[in-house]
């Protein structure tokens, strides 16, 4: 189990809303060539699948398993790369005080082969850190 968090300058409420909005994904996230909802779906929620692409080349796809803005959601993997056996991660938006909120990203993997998971996990790891920084970083020149 991974988990990394930051405080950022916004409300739990617009950090949320950006963080599961697949239409603008791509402007903070560093990681992704591609980030789009199936099925047809505009808006993400329990039940809805999202399918997302690494820069590297690998993709994933994704079914939220819980959603209740403005505090947390979480997704767990339905297809993904041949090294993930399982793969599940959650959003939580903590408020701290008035305008700023403690943002948690948490993940789980099951690599295969198992040899593989300290290498997939300081991978996750770097990779989270990272998008983690890019989303405070743009949500806080968004709000400000």
């Amino acid at each position: 189990m991974f988990r990394e968090s930051i405080e950022v300058a916004a409300e739990p409420a617009a950090l949320f809303e950006l963080s599961q909005d697949y239409d603008r994904r791509l402007d903070w996230d560093p990681f992704l060539r591609e980030a789009r909802l199936l099925d047809g779906a505009t808006r993400a929620g329990e039940g809805v699948r999202a399918w997302c692409a690494s820069r590297l080349g690998t993709g994933m796809e994704t079914r939220y398993v819980s959603f209740h803005p403005p505090g947390a959601c979480a997704v767990e993997m339905t297809r993904g790369p041949w090294f993930l056996q399982n793969f599940a991660g959650s959003w939580r938006f903590e408020p701290i005080a008035p305008g700023r909120t403690r943002v948690v990203f948490s993940y789980n993997l099951v690599a295969r082969p198992r040899w593989l998971a300290p290498l997939l996990q300081a991978v996750f790891a770097r990779e989270s850190r990272r998008r983690l920084r890019a989303f405070g970083d743009f949500a806080e020149l968004r709000s400000g």
